[in-house]
């Protein structure tokens, strides 16, 4: 009897403790949403996100109601509705407001009355180096796996291309889009194999896919409009021929042909794409590609530097699905090719860009220079490569055994 006396005794008390400390814990979180409470109304009142009003002689204010706060390791988050007669685009102007309280790492998002401002503990790291073993975990199980990039939470992000084959990519010069479609291009030859995998690219500027010459993947690098024609007709062909396939065996995608009939995925990109569009025959080639490639296993990259809606029309941006919006020259600009928030990216973060899928994140792009990919494809380049569609055969930089003997 004693014994049991004993333990509802010092249960009892453990129990106390645990209340007690529990409701010291209940304290101090009150304590801390009272403080950011706090901090959101000081940065309303330096931004002037309020309406005075006057009784007797003391002028009061009225400040934007705020109706919840959750903090934890990561992030504080405050949800806040503005008082009727407030105009919401005075909040976005004076972003910048909460940026001086807060510090650079924020978002603000909300409407015509309910805001919420997410203030960040983490931040990007200033530069993500490329680097295939790092990321490879994450894309093992994917059949064509596109990388995006790293969040502040230091997770990475990626998707599987054949299940959202069209992306469209835009930023200025110097905000990291080259990078990533060169990343984007090396990661794929490095996951898939040549009989796997066909790579045809137009580079219309000459400027972006000299690294991506005798590399055993790509069929033809087009530096021409001519040459891109014959890509384009080639390529929507083969599109009709994937699609009599798919019809002869009554399946829905080509991954479900039998094994005679399997056909390699295609990977379609084309830098500064609007340069073709004034072409009515490749740009309805273009429109066919993207449009339908899917279920055939057809995908397309599309970059461009300054989109407009002369140039990205709704057909062609309806089909692109995915998009990656690095830094832009204005909210015009972001807002046409779906990332608007891009226009605010810093120039003194490179590499960083707004993805849109089902919601907009903001992410960091891994960096990879030419002399870095010029490492990376060396193992993959054919003695042999042919330009498909130009003819054009280039020789590898590294020379051949035979070449170097026979300058002896």
């Amino acid at each position: 009897m004693c014994f049991r006396s004993s333990f509802t005794v010092r249960f009892f008390g453990f129990s106390s403790r645990y209340k007690e400390g529990a409701q010291l814990q209940k304290v101090l979180e009150f304590i801390r949403r009272q403080r950011a409470r706090f901090a959101l109304k000081k940065a309303f009142y330096s931004a002037g996100l309020f309406i005075p009003y006057k009784n007797g002689d003391k002028t009061y204010r009225i400040f934007p109601k705020i109706h919840s706060v959750k903090i934890d390791d990561d992030q504080t988050e405050y949800v806040f509705t503005l008082i009727n007669g407030m105009d919401p685009k005075e909040v976005s102007k004076k972003e910048y407001v909460f940026m001086q309280h807060f510090g650079a790492n924020i978002e603000l998002d909300g409407d015509h009355k309910t805001f919420t401002l997410t203030v960040y503990r983490k931040t990007f790291p200033k530069e993500l180096k490329y680097n295939y073993d790092t990321f490879f975990p994450v894309i093992d199980e994917l059949d064509l796996p596109i990388v995006a990039g790293m969040d502040r939470h230091g997770q990475w992000h990626v998707y599987d291309a054949i299940d959202e084959p069209g992306l469209l990519i835009s930023g200025e010069p110097g905000a990291g889009k080259s990078s990533q479609i060169r990343s984007i291009i090396t990661t794929l030859i490095q996951y898939k194999k040549p009989h796997e995998l066909e790579i045809y690219l137009g580079d219309l500027k000459m400027s972006e896919f000299h690294l991506f010459y005798n590399i055993e993947h790509v069929k033809s690098v087009c530096i021409y409009p001519e040459d891109l024609r014959k890509m384009l007709t080639y390529l929507t062909e083969e599109m009709k021929r994937r699609g009599e396939l798919l019809n002869k065996y009554r399946v829905t995608h080509v991954n479900k042909l039998p094994e005679s009939e399997k056909v390699p995925y295609i990977l379609i990109c084309i830098d500064e794409f609007v340069m073709i569009m004034d072409d009515k025959d490749m740009k309805a080639m273009l429109i066919q590609l993207v449009a339908l490639g899917r279920a055939l296993g057809m995908v397309c990259v599309l970059s461009l530097q300054r989109p407009s809606h002369d140039i990205l029309d709704t057909k062609i941006r309806s089909c692109l699905t995915v998009r990656m919006g690095f830094r832009v020259s204005d909210f015009s600009n972001a807002k046409i090719i779906g990332t608007p928030g891009a226009e605010k990216i810093a120039k003194e973060t490179p590499g960083r860009f707004l993805l849109k899928r089902s919601d907009i994140i903001e992410l960091q792009a891994p960096f990879l220079d030419e002399k870095h990919a010029e490492k990376i494809l060396a193992t993959y380049k054919s003695s042999d490569w042919k330009n498909r569609f130009t003819g054009d055969s280039r020789p590898s930089s590294e020379p051949l055994t035979d070449d170097i003997l026979g300058g002896l």
